[in-house]
C-alpha cells in the first residue's frame, strides 16, 4: 500500500494523529516509493518554513541544548542508582560475613583441619610411591640372591 502525496503533505504539516504518524514513519522504512513522495512533500513545504539567519549559531544552540539534556539525564540516573550498587554496601556485607564466620568458629575449624593435614602422623601413614617401589625392588633382589645361594 502506498500513501498519496496529499497524505504525505498532511504528515509534513503535522496534521495527523500520533498513531497515524507512527504508522507513516514505519512505512517509510520499508517503502522507497513513499520515501520519494515524502521527500517531495518536504521540498514543497520547505519554502513555507522560516529562514535561519545564522546557521552556525543555530547549530551551536541546538548542540548546547543536547549537551544539557544529556548531563541532566546522567545526573538523574546517578540519583536513581540503587543503594546496593554502591561500594560501601559491598564492603559492609563483606565485613558482616567475616564477623559472622569468626563468631561461629568456621575459621577456627579450618585452621585445625589444616594443622591435622600437615601433622607428621597424617603424612606418615602412606609412604610415597617411590619409596614403596624401592622397598619392593630391594625385597625382590633379596629373594633373588637367596635363591642363587640355595642353588649353589
Amino acid at each position: 500500500m502506498h500513501y498519496s502525496e496529499q497524505e504525505w503533505m498532511k504528515y509534513v504539516k503535522n496534521e495527523l494523529a500520533k498513531d497515524v504518524r507512527e504508522e507513516f514513519e514505519h512505512h517509510l522504512y520499508s517503502c522507497d516509493q513513499c520515501l520519494d513522495t515524502y521527500l517531495l512533500a518536504v521540498e514543497a513545504e520547505e519554502a513555507l518554513l522560516p529562514k535561519i539567519s545564522n546557521e552556525v549559531d543555530f547549530t551551536d544552540l541546538v548542540m548546547t541544548q543536547i549537551t544539557k539534556t544529556k548531563v541532566e539525564k546522567h545526573k538523574a540516573e546517578e540519583k536513581k542508582k540503587r543503594f546496593y550498587h554502591s561500594s560501601i554496601f559491598h564492603y559492609s556485607i563483606a565485613a558482616a560475613m567475616t564477623i559472622l564466620l569468626m563468631t561461629t568458629g568456621v575459621f577456627q575449624s579450618i585452621t585445625q583441619y589444616a594443622e591435622n593435614v600437615q601433622s607428621p602422623s597424617f603424612q606418615g601413614k602412606n609412604p610415597s610411591m617411590t619409596e614403596g617401589l624401592v622397598n619392593k625392588t630391594f625385597a625382590w633382589m633379596d629373594t633373588f640372591s637367596m635363591n642363587m645361594k640355595e642353588d649353589k
